[in-house]
């Protein structure tokens, strides 16, 4: 006779303003996991968002109510592994159905050690957010009250240097394609990769590389990656953009859009809630062009706050700026991820435009 699984052991999350939620614990066991909680409402794609760098130092609510229904499976990673803080779900699914998965979504949780709590209002915590911001949380077995001491001792992502837990200790390369491209990693998705690897030979450097070094690979382009957390605590890179821009073709998506708005004398500021998930609406200034788009970031460039850009891009939902071209110099950045395709792929032409600049910049030297 088989044995039946254990019952899942009772757990709470609690809310650095003492918001309380009760449910189970699943996924690596955990007696406290804290962290900032953010909501993302993609109804698929759940082991790329977990996957993503970019969460570094977060609690990744889903607000889409059963996750897991079709598993994980090795390629669909974004990073060696997850470096998110912990998973929040209403409803995890028990049995999954894929031909291409190999493991449980709570088998990848466990083998990776990223806890989890299931069973969860997450109707009532999205909106207790939305309404609130996003704010640090506490999960775990652990009692209500020590919980809450560690959602409240919880620094959050402002003024923490997020870039540094997640950037490669040594340069790689990745891809095969006929242009030379130098990628900072300031928490690279493997999808980004290979979407630069069918234009150039992707050298991956780390996001602390002076320009110096960048410059001496006499690369065609240089390309800065999304990342996690409050993008002025990236100073190294800030400093090597300096440099580059004007020198070699620039394209930054997500943090790197960011830091290029602060090498030119921008400003960032944290959003409320943040834009986290795979159908927001952007609009392309110049042709009115809508793109639904795939986002994660909690961090946003101010608009007509970049001196010498054009705004090149618009979101509907609240008119936030999501992209600008300099002036004068091949270099531009995108808030939004072109890369993810969470079944559109409208802004994929962006790599297109990238290379298009590399190659009129080679032409014309």
């Amino acid at each position: 006779m088989t044995a039946l699984a254990a019952a899942p052991e009772p757990a709470l999350l609690v809310l650095s303003d003492g918001e309380v939620f009760e449910g189970e614990a699943v996924g690596a066991p955990v007696s406290i996991a804290s962290g900032e909680v953010v909501f993302n409402t993609v109804m698929s794609g759940y082991q790329e968002v977990i996957s993503d760098p970019s969460y570094a130092g977060q609690i990744i609510a889903f607000t889409y109510p059963h996750i897991g229904n079709y598993g994980t499976a090795a390629d669909d990673s974004e990073a060696a592994r997850p470096h998110c803080r912990g998973v929040i779900v209403r409803d995890l699914a028990r049995r999954h159905s894929n031909w291409r998965a190999d493991d449980s979504l709570d088998g990848f949780l466990r083998r990776h050690r990223v806890g989890a709590i299931t069973g969860i209002d997450t109707r009532r915590l999205t909106r207790h957010i939305r309404e609130a911001g996003a704010m640090p949380g506490a999960f775990g077995t652990a009692n209500e009250s020590t919980l809450l001491a560690a959602a409240r001792a919880e620094p959050g992502t402002r003024g923490v240097d997020l870039v540094g837990e997640v950037t490669t200790d040594r340069p790689y390369t990745a891809g095969s394609g006929p242009r030379r491209v130098v990628a900072y990693d300031l928490g690279i998705k493997s999808t980004i990769l290979s979407c630069l690897g069918e234009l150039a030979t992707v050298t991956v450097v780390p996001a602390h590389t002076p320009a110096t070094e960048v410059l001496a690979r006499r690369p065609d382009g240089v390309f800065f990656s999304n990342g996690p957390g409050d993008p002025e605590q990236a100073q190294p890179a800030i400093a090597a953009l300096r440099s580059l821009v004007g020198s070699v073709p620039v394209f930054g998506i997500c943090l790197g859009h960011q830091l290029l708005a602060l090498a030119l004398g921008g400003r960032t500021f944290k959003m409320r809630f943040g834009h986290h998930g795979g159908n927001v609406p952007v609009r392309c200034t110049a042709t009115g062009r809508i793109e639904i788009t795939s986002q994660n970031h909690n961090y946003a460039v101010e608009a007509g706050s970049v001196p010498g850009v054009t705004e090149t891009h618009h979101c509907l939902n609240d008119s936030s700026l999501e992209g600008f071209s300099v002036s004068g110099a091949d270099a531009f950045g995108v808030q939004y991820h072109p890369e993810a395709g969470p079944g559109p792929h409208d802004a994929r032409h962006h790599f297109a435009a990238f290379a298009e600049m590399m190659d009129r910049r080679r032409v014309a030297a």
